[in-house]
């Protein structure tokens, strides 16, 4: 079966490990057309004092993006990036794929125990059962 993307589509990335990986799983389904947007989620604690200054968290998100940016842009036509803040990550995703009319929410899940599913509210599964637009669950390709 082949899958390609050629309209638009957000990749949400967690670290630039996630990052990295998602784009690399990516780029295969990728053509001339296609215009990819990465997204980094700065949660906000929602009245709580926040674990790191906005400054940190935003240097975070350019380290992620730096490392999408790579196996990306040798396939995508256009490649994006966007800082969003929120208090639910999963929300705060969809709401940024309506505004910008993408045609799927493209991820690779990350590996993890069921505890700290549990712990973290399992990001990915929520992608899947709340999704407003379509998502698309690439294939782990572990190391």
């Amino acid at each position: 079966m082949s899958l390609t993307f050629d309209g638009t589509v957000l990749v949400p990335a967690a670290d630039p490990e996630d990052g990295e990986r998602t784009a690399a799983a990516l780029t295969p389904h990728l053509s001339p057309s296609s215009r990819v947007i990465v997204v980094n989620v700065i949660e906000k604690a929602g009245g709580a004092p926040d674990k790191a200054s906005v400054e940190q968290r935003e240097e975070y998100a350019r380290t992620i993006f730096e490392r999408a940016r790579g196996p990306l842009e040798e396939r995508a036509g256009t490649v994006e990036t966007a800082i969003l803040f929120g208090t639910d990550v999963v929300e705060t995703i969809f709401e940024a794929a309506t505004e910008r009319d993408v045609d799927a929410v493209v991820f690779e899940p990350r590996g993890g125990s069921r505890f700290v599913e549990l712990l973290t509210g399992d990001v990915a599964r929520r992608l899947v059962t709340e999704a407003s637009v379509p998502v698309v669950a690439l294939p782990r390709t572990d190391d």
